[in-house]
């Protein structure tokens, strides 16, 4: 999308995943922001195109409307899926409407509580230090790999009942899943339909070995609840499971990624947190804000409606553009500042609304936690080589930070979590 304003003429092209391989176009979302914050954008090379969503407050109110703005009727991807696929991914409950997702969700949240995420701690805190430990000796390592996303894995496995040994399946499975645009983890739509296919037929064999009992891990909950009167069908409690693998490990890892780079990229930042390391969990938020790893979602208008002057059409596609949103100049002071001490900090990279992310108590302690670790071990941690980041126009993420630091002494409390 080429506009044209009194500064000449701009690329405003926030769809292609190449462009993203250099970083979230942040220069684009503030021109569209200020000019034309409800914007059409054209879906190459067959798409019919799609709205985009880049105030906080409009994504706020969308976020509140399901009845107009709806999740279910053409899925959260800015793709339209054939109609067997829609049915499929309607299993997902980031794809439902109420009341179907209210019952839904009301089943999985038992796992994700203020309560339950409390007694987790100390088991997160051992996995981080192990973690940690696993690296600190060499001096140099890849963060993503290695560090990022080690800890997100390690504890969904357990959440969900998978054995530890398996975990780096579902770390395939995720890239293969969430990578969709990037070649170096799939090249097609079926590459996507085989990930899926393998992990939903791992789960259903872990499953069968917890029906009946009473296991206290997610999939033992979900293959053993009942709502309203009935069972999960297969394909429902194969979604839950692909739907917490995924968003249990991608997001917090990306996020972890990100923030490290955050760190890195702005030293005097990193310095006031090593002194005044009590700010951690108001640099926790600002990780968030500044990197938000899920760039948008989408919705779907059930009815025409006008927003901002523009008309929106029955069918059409409504875009959130929740990293737009978290530089929002209406909300945020100095939004393009990454400040580890910003308070007040009302992001919405958790989402907000009915589809607020289940696991964002779980993730804060996830990240804060395992930056505890890191900074009081790897204080001096730099760049050690380029940084390569995910080609995706949906998920914020990176694949390689080469680091160095100071090689040190393996903890006396290592050891598995």
């Amino acid at each position: 999308m080429f506009y044209s304003t009194a500064m000449g003429t701009r690329n405003l092209d926030i769809f292609d995943p190449d462009i993203y391989v250099a970083g979230v176009p942040h220069d684009a979302f503030h021109v569209l922001r200020t000019e034309r914050p409800v914007s059409f954008h054209a879906e190459p090379p067959d798409g019919v195109g799609f709205w985009a969503i880049t105030k906080y407050s409009d994504i706020v109110a969308i976020s509140k409307d399901p009845a107009t703005f709806s999740s279910w009727r053409g899925g959260t991807n800015i793709k339209d899926y054939p109609p067997d696929s829609l049915d499929v991914i309607r299993m997902l409950m980031v794809n439902m409407d109420p009341p179907q997702h209210t019952k839904f969700r009301r089943l999985t949240s038992t796992g994700f509580t203020p309560r339950q995420i409390a007694r987790m701690e100390e088991y997160i805190r051992r996995a981080a230090r192990t973690i940690v430990d696993e690296v600190i000796e060499d001096g140099r390592c890849d963060f993503v790999t290695r560090i990022a996303a080690e800890l997100p894995l390690v504890v969904i496995a357990d959440i969900m009942g998978v054995p530890q040994e398996d975990r780096h399946l579902v770390f395939d499975w995720s890239n293969r899943l969430i990578g969709f645009d990037d070649p170096e983890f799939q090249t097609s739509l079926e590459d996507a339909q085989e990930a899926a296919a393998e992990m939903w037929s791992y789960a259903n064999q872990l499953a069968e070995g917890r029906k009946g009992g009473d296991g206290k891990d997610l999939t033992s909950v979900l293959i053993n609840a009942v709502v309203d009167g009935e069972q999960l069908t297969e394909m429902e409690f194969d979604g839950f499971f692909l739907l917490l693998a995924v968003a249990g490990n991608e997001t917090t890892r990306n996020l972890i990624s990100g923030g490290m780079l955050a760190l890195i990229d702005n030293p005097a930042q990193r310095a006031r947190l090593l002194a005044e390391p009590q700010l951690l969990p108001t640099a926790v938020e600002e990780m968030l804000r500044w990197v938000t790893p899920v760039i948008h979602f989408r919705r779907t208008a059930t009815k025409d409606v006008e927003l901002r002057g523009e008309k929106i059409k029955e069918g059409d596609k409504v875009v959130l553009y929740y990293t737009s949103a978290n530089r929002d100049e209406d909300v945020f002071a100095s939004p393009q500042t990454f400040d580890v001490a910003r308070e007040p900090n009302e992001h919405i990279a958790f989402g907000i609304g009915q589809h607020s992310c289940l696991g964002l108590n779980l993730a804060r302690l996830e990240i804060r936690v395992m930056f505890e670790e890191i900074l009081a071990r790897m204080p001096d941690i730099e760049l050690d080589g380029p940084v390569r980041r995910l080609r995706s126009n949906f998920i914020n993420g990176v694949k390689q930070i080469p680091v160095t630091y100071t090689p040190g002494k393996r903890s006396e409390g290592g050891g598995e979590p």
